[in-house]
């Protein structure tokens, strides 16, 4: 599959089926993240991998009661271990560095027939409590993943091109 049927294809999913995800899998969904790109190569991202089921169910309490969560074969806590850089832009490095990474591996679990999908609705105190993450890290979002329950395309509802897109300068 290539990048661009990737990124036709890749739907937020939320119904898993019972099924483990492979090591080599992960472990190639993880290689992708850690070639991400990131501002100053700082690579502040971290991700804690969680499998234990009583642990996903207690994710999913800390995501709002989102029940999903907790269902999915893996939860993907994606952190950041940031000493606060800003780039240039006036942006901090580690929200945007953290979430190419996280895209890097939704496309490739789309290659990889998994889904995902990009949890932001979570308390990020009970997250770092459940799971003894120091304070100075930052959880930046949840990423549950595992094989779809429904494989069916979704049509994406998308502003077009026009609306989005300015030529030279913004008219």
């Amino acid at each position: 599959m290539d990048v661009y049927q990737a990124i036709k294809t890749r739907k937020s999913v939320r119904a898993f089926l019972d099924r483990e995800v492979p090591e080599e899998v992960l472990n190639r969904l993880l290689e992708a993240a850690r070639l991400a790109p990131s501002a100053k190569n700082l690579q502040e991202w971290r991700f804690i991998l969680v499998r234990d089921p009583k642990s996903r169910k207690m994710l999913a309490k800390a995501a709002k009661g989102q029940t999903f969560v907790g269902e999915a074969p893996v939860v993907l806590v994606c952190c950041a271990e940031s000493d606060g850089s800003v780039m240039t832009c006036g942006q901090l490095c580690y929200p945007i560095d953290v979430a190419i990474a996280i895209d890097h591996i939704t496309l490739c679990a789309v290659a990889e027939n998994l889904g995902t999908c990009w949890i932001g609705a979570f308390h990020e105190d009970e997250v770092k409590k459940l799971l003894h993450i120091p304070d100075r890290i930052r959880v930046v979002s949840l990423l549950p993943l595992g094989y779809p329950r429904d494989g069916a395309l979704q049509t994406k509802n998308r502003l077009p091109l026009g609306a989005i897109v300015r030529r030279e300068v913004w008219r």
